[in-house]
């Protein structure tokens, strides 16, 4: 274990609690105008899924659990659930749809992500920053709306729905934030 200090605390973390793992969910650091900074976690306690709340000063040290953060291959997912494969030792590991939630609309065959591992058992799963995919269906472009600030509903080729500025057509391929689903750009390829 090693002790970081609290406003360092990112999704996908691992820390210990009251003797209990948990794995980060969101983290967000509180700088009121008046008193003490603080940073509050929301976490899912591993041995039962439980969602748990935490709350420190952003100076006090927390226990960082050691995991082992790797690179897998996605394969597939079935019944028993979303089937990795570590590309160096080819061992697959099978990841509950709980630990990868809704970042599974995301997973394409043979697609490289990090998963964070403790004892062989799957923590967190943290995709690439940005990810292209194309617009399957969207509004028509509207003459002369090319300059307002405006969004429109689109989706895209794996499912979700993002917004979109209104130039953007079907069959356009555009760069998306995972972290939020947000449009970036165009893709430039």
């Amino acid at each position: 274990m090693v002790k970081v200090i609290a406003s360092s605390l990112r999704k996908g973390h691992v820390v210990e609690q009251d003797g209990n793992l948990h794995v980060v969910l969101t983290a967000e650091n509180v700088h009121p105008g008046k008193g003490n900074s603080v940073t509050n976690v929301t976490m899912r306690r591993i041995s039962d899924g439980v969602k748990v709340l935490g709350r420190w000063r952003t100076v006090e040290m927390v226990e960082k659990a050691d995991v082992d953060d790797r690179v897998y291959d996605y394969l597939y997912s079935d019944g028993e659930g979303n089937h990795f494969m570590e590309p160096e030792t080819y061992e697959q590991l099978v990841v509950p749809d709980d630990v990868i939630g809704d970042q599974k609309a995301y997973l394409s065959d043979g697609m490289k992500v990090h998963l964070m591992t403790h004892e062989g058992i799957a923590l967190s799963m943290e995709l690439p920053q940005r990810m292209t995919f194309e617009i399957v269906e969207t509004e028509p472009v509207v003459k002369g709306q090319t300059a307002s600030s405006s969004y429109k509903p689109a989706v895209l080729n794996n499912g979700l729905r993002v917004m979109v500025p209104p130039h953007i057509d079907a069959g356009t391929r555009i760069v998306i934030l995972t972290e939020d689903n947000s449009y970036v750009e165009r893709a430039k390829d």
